[in-house]
């Protein structure tokens, strides 16, 4: 598409316009899938609680977020008297950002990637942290105590559990040999005995797996890990002063979020775009709809568990990161790099 351009606009243009095209065929779809799984999430909790969930605007409810959408656009911005005029507005827009902008490195197929960099998991790692910012930014500008309550243990819960996922994602890197994205899944295919894709299948590595997606939950502060919005001691934690669109873009941003924390699981543990078993006729279904039903299925999980787990407590929280998921994930690095330096001088006979 860059060179189609390029031949008529010239380098510079033919290059911009190019890639626009590309964000907004990522970035638009990505807001209607928000928009769909807010209803599908309202929809799973609903069947678990034995309720009907969504089901007047549209036909079986499906037009329920948007008519949310067109609420909260239509209400007054209220922004509290003693608030960081500044600050406090400008949070939530880099909550949704940097939602958006993680997405530039994901794989969605073959070739189907809008920046294919080499070091496409360090920055996946960098913008999941800023997210951070925008909660935190987002407590202190509204100069109140509960927002402020809830920003200290965002931060203090991204620094918790940015620490496993990051030892997680060693044993990834070592035994895919990089760090694009595109090459981890390739590394993926006919993993296990030759025929299964997905580093998840693997023994030694599927204890990773469960840490990550357990990790994920708390890094985007999903149930049971909502610490930063406990109703029961914080009203509604870093959202409590913040109304119509300025809440919105938090709703937007978490949802964002979540399926950026789905499409990890998916590309990095469970073979991304490529089929669960490495049989020809299987590919011949697309690979964007084997990506997007690992994603589905992972969304599911975080539902079911944000429908059936209590919340934990705050110091159980903590234990869990530092004291449980830490050191498994260290001593994890330290078998999967030893097996795999046995294997390559030839001391293991598998």
């Amino acid at each position: 598409m860059t060179a189609f351009f390029q031949f008529y606009l010239g380098t510079g243009w033919g290059w911009f316009v190019a890639n626009l095209i590309l964000i907004l065929l990522i970035a638009l779809p990505l807001m209607l899938a928000v928009a769909m799984i807010i209803y599908a999430d309202r929809k799973i909790w609903a069947a678990m609680a034995l309720r009907r969930g969504p089901n007047v605007v549209g036909p079986f409810g499906l037009l329920q977020s948007f008519a949310d959408g067109l609420k909260v656009f239509l209400k007054e911005t209220i922004v509290p008297a003693s608030a960081n005029r500044a600050l406090f507005l400008i949070a939530p827009v880099i909550t949704f950002t940097v939602a958006l902008i993680a997405w530039a490195v994901i794989p969605f197929g073959e070739g189907m990637v809008l920046a294919d960099i080499n070091v496409g998991l360090l920055y996946l790692l960098a913008v999941s942290s800023l997210g951070v910012y925008g909660i935190i930014i987002a407590g202190w500008a509204s100069n109140s105590k509960y927002p402020f309550y809830s920003a200290l243990r965002a931060a203090a819960q991204m620094v918790s559990y940015e620490v496993s996922i990051g030892f997680v994602l060693i044993p990834v890197i070592l035994w895919a040999g990089t760090f694009n994205l595109s090459g981890i899944v390739t590394a993926q295919q006919g993993h296990i005995f030759g025929f299964i894709n997905g580093f998840g299948f693997n023994p030694l590595l599927f204890p990773l797996a469960v840490i990550f997606l357990i990790s994920a939950m708390a890094e985007t502060a999903r149930a049971p890990f909502d610490l930063t919005e406990a109703e029961s001691e914080l009203v509604a934690g870093y959202q409590t002063e913040y109304s119509s669109m300025s809440f919105a873009l938090f709703w937007l941003g978490e949802y964002g979020n979540v399926l950026l924390m789905c499409a990890m699981n998916a590309v990095l543990f469970w073979g991304g775009w490529l089929p669960p078993v490495d049989w020809a006729p299987l590919y011949y279904i697309p690979g964007i709809i084997w990506f997007f039903a690992k994603i589905l299925f992972f969304f599911f999980v975080f539902s079911w568990v944000k429908a059936t787990v209590p919340r934990f407590r705050y110091d159980q929280l903590m234990r869990l990161g530092w004291k449980i998921f830490l050191p498994i994930s260290l001593i994890w690095v330290f078998l999967v790099s030893g097996y795999l330096m046995l294997q390559k001088q030839g001391m293991l006979p598998w």
